[in-house]
């Protein structure tokens, strides 16, 4: 869920951003995005922002 909300993201989104267009819980968000961190799917172009490896 948190990996196509990035997708579809033409910017770098925080994860409370994240979570409420996913409309989950900020902790699940958090931890989804630890998990894709370490299977580098993700990555952080600056501080507290996430987006999608292309």
């Amino acid at each position: 869920m948190v990996l196509d909300v990035l997708a579809k993201s033409e910017t770098p989104l925080k994860s409370a951003q994240i979570a409420d267009i996913a409309k989950m819980d900020k902790k699940d968000v958090d931890a989804a995005i630890k998990k894709l961190k370490q299977a580098e799917k993700i990555y952080s172009p600056k501080v507290c922002f996430y987006s999608v490896k292309k």
